[in-house]
């Protein structure tokens, strides 16, 4: 017997927090029985559960890393009918959902998932896995400016964490630099949000590692399905932050 919402996250619905949503919302039933109660215990092999009046099945796992395009959208639908990241994922039958977001504008490396469990363990606020960025501006921030986003910068929603910032690279044609900026945070736009606070608005704004995995190798647009290893490793890099941040 498991939770509701875990095997509902495991059959690939959603997130687990989305699938405590879908619950909540009176929009799953058990059994014919329609359960708003969070932590229900089910049995997935003898209980017949749906969502919205469909069956809900158990889905072999998959898990894609994919480098998003600028201007797609981290959504499973959208209203106004731009691009959105599945579109470029339709060899997958499987419905799989990102892992976190990358705004509109921002491109790079977005995970993918059908696993609602290794999806909240990478995306949980507690667990601090680390996300790294190649941000550009124009011009050349002064060293003193990036320590202030290397000790936390204050935004409308507080300080925020530490995060690790060096000069990727200068382009003294296009009088342009490229900052590595390393967050443990998964604030709305919060890259965006530090740069503007130095006023050094982003031209550009690039993810190219989550964790341990990096983007390399993968073209925009395209995707590549995570190695057993790779899985492993993203696990354990959020159980080992979520310990060293238990243990402080």
């Amino acid at each position: 017997m498991e939770r509701l919402q875990k095997v509902l996250a495991e059959a690939g619905v959603a997130s687990r927090r989305k699938c405590e949503e879908l619950i909540s919302a009176g929009r799953v039933q058990v059994n014919d029985e329609v359960v708003t109660t969070l932590g229900v215990k089910v049995d997935a092999s003898k209980d017949v559960i749906t969502v919205d009046g469909r069956k809900i099945r158990q889905e072999k796992k998959v898990y894609v890393l994919f480098n998003k395009p600028k201007g797609v959208i981290t959504s499973a639908s959208d209203p106004g009918g731009r691009k959105i990241v599945t579109d470029f994922l339709v060899d997958i039958k499987e419905r799989i959902y990102p892992v976190g977001r990358l705004d509109y504008d921002t491109e790079g490396l977005l995970l993918l998932t059908n696993d609602g469990e290794f999806a909240n363990l990478l995306t949980h606020p507690r667990h601090h896995v680390p996300r790294t960025y190649h941000a550009t501006v124009k011009g050349v921030p002064h060293g003193s400016l990036l320590d202030k986003l290397r000790d936390g910068i204050e935004l409308e929603d507080g300080m925020t964490a530490p995060a690790e910032v060096d000069y990727y690279d200068i382009d003294p044609a296009k009088k342009e630099t490229i900052v590595s900026i390393t967050i443990y945070e998964g604030r709305n736009r919060q890259v965006r949000r530090m740069f503007d606070a130095i006023q050094f608005p982003l031209i550009k704004l690039k993810r190219v590692q989550f964790g341990p995995i990096a983007l390399t190798g993968v073209p925009r647009g395209k995707f590549r399905h995570l190695e057993a290893k790779e899985i492993k490793e993203l696990t354990e890099e959020a159980l080992r932050t979520h310990k060293i941040q238990k243990d402080k």
